[in-house]
């Protein structure tokens, strides 16, 4: 399937936000800026990809593991289902919740492994960072430059204390439609359908489909 420019762009951020990169150790990026994170996993995760013929070819084990051991840690990925439930989230039992999380993660990365092959030429162009000092919460603008038009790639951050602290991913904007925002009307239709057992057994079958595409 021949994946167009926006599919690729979407791909890309979930790669950068979920997937396939080396990172470095987390105590880097506690005094880390939030665009100088970004910059440098957007350069990581390009490189990676155009080196790494498994990742290219769409190696879902190669890009699981890497997820689980490099990746989730900078990622609040807790925030980004609960944003993508909704309400219904506080009404999710713990085992719920934890369900909920590991089936969305399948779910983005079996989604865009398949568009990763796609990933060629592409660089990255960092916009000018507007945010305080104090600043809890941030929006880093990117472009995604290739052939053809630029694409607005943009992520939403938030600074976590304690252990781990640093900026954390929760969200991503492609072409001016947040990631989050995306699911979560989707997430809506099946939770007034079927419940919040409804949305797992309805993700659970979608990344089975989805496993025996791959």
């Amino acid at each position: 399937m021949i994946l167009n420019k926006r599919q690729v762009v979407v791909a890309l951020a979930a790669v950068v936000t979920l997937g396939a990169m080396a990172f470095s150790p987390a105590a880097r990026a506690e005094d880390e800026a939030p665009d100088a994170l970004i910059k440098r996993l957007s350069v990581d995760v390009l490189d990676t990809i155009k080196a790494d013929k498994a990742i290219r070819a769409g190696d879902m084990a190669r890009v699981i593991a890497l997820v689980d051991s490099r990746i989730m840690p900078n990622v609040n990925f807790q925030r980004m289902t609960a944003s993508a439930v909704g309400p219904g989230w506080r009404q999710a039992t713990p085992e719920q919740q934890k369900r909920l999380q590991d089936e969305f993660k399948t779910l983005l990365v079996r989604t865009y492994a398949g568009a990763l092959a796609q990933v060629s030429d592409q660089t990255i162009a960092m916009k000018p960072l507007r945010a305080a000092p104090e600043d809890k919460e941030v929006v880093v603008r990117t472009e995604v430059k290739g052939k053809g038009d630029a694409i607005q790639l943009d992520y939403r951050l938030e600074k976590t204390p304690g252990v781990g602290a640093g900026w954390k991913i929760y969200n991503l904007n492609v072409l001016g439609v947040w990631l989050v925002e995306t699911y979560r009307s989707q997430f809506a239709q099946q939770i007034n359908a079927k419940g919040i057992d409804g949305l797992i057994d309805t993700l659970t079958e979608q990344n089975k489909a989805n496993a025996k595409k791959g």
